[in-house]
């Protein structure tokens, strides 16, 4: 696969398929399953900590029993293998504060290959009963931040099938990563960096 090129937007380094990749959530056909697979839980700071356990008792109920017992026992958040913070998981693949809306009647998980998920902190901050919404690296998917030292960001456009539906009602839209994310962006960098990044966008794309 070609690397795309790097571009620098107000001192943030910037994958350049953030402007010409197309992409759209279709929660229709994917039905959440971001928020139950993988190896790990979502990226976190110690400030979206602190938020997320002052959110705890009013999503508490909402929480599946297996999810509430790994709290339980290590927290909202643990250290993964790269030694970056992350939100608890259940079963190795699903957070912790994903819920299924069709529970499996079965003993063994908390919803069936046709499970619709749902983040509880999320709805509970749509519902107006917390002051969180979701970790920021949740709202700014597929867009995946990295950390470099001096302070440095990178942005990288992060690829998975699990997306595919997403990629594809994103090209019938034909709605780039980058306004899809308008804003997550915002709430992450600002409106003045998001204007900046439209223009650099604009260049890029018809040069």
């Amino acid at each position: 696969m070609k690397i795309p090129p790097i571009l620098e937007v107000g001192g943030i380094l910037i994958s350049s398929d953030i402007l010409t990749e197309y992409f759209c959530c279709d929660y229709e056909k994917c039905k959440g399953v971001c928020c139950v697979e993988g190896s790990d839980g979502a990226p976190v700071t110690m400030e979206e900590i602190a938020g997320i356990e002052e959110a705890l008792d009013a999503v508490w109920g909402d929480l599946s029993a297996s999810a509430q017992s790994v709290i339980d026992k290590q927290g909202v958040a643990y250290t993964d293998q790269e030694g970056d913070l992350v939100t608890s998981i259940v079963r190795g693949k699903e957070c912790v504060f994903a819920r299924s809306l069709t529970p499996d009647p079965s003993p063994k998980g908390e919803g069936t290959n046709d499970s619709c998920w749902l983040c509880m902190l999320e709805r509970a901050y749509r519902n107006g009963k917390t002051q969180f919404c979701k970790p920021i690296s949740c709202a700014l998917y597929p867009i995946r931040e990295k950390k470099f030292s001096g302070g440095l960001i990178g942005l990288n456009y992060h690829r998975w099938d699990v997306c595919k539906d997403a990629v594809e009602k994103g090209k019938a839209l034909h709605l780039p990563v980058y306004q899809f994310l308008k804003e997550p962006l915002i709430r992450r960098f600002g409106q003045e960096w998001y204007e900046e990044l439209c223009e650099v966008a604009k260049l890029f794309t018809t040069s």
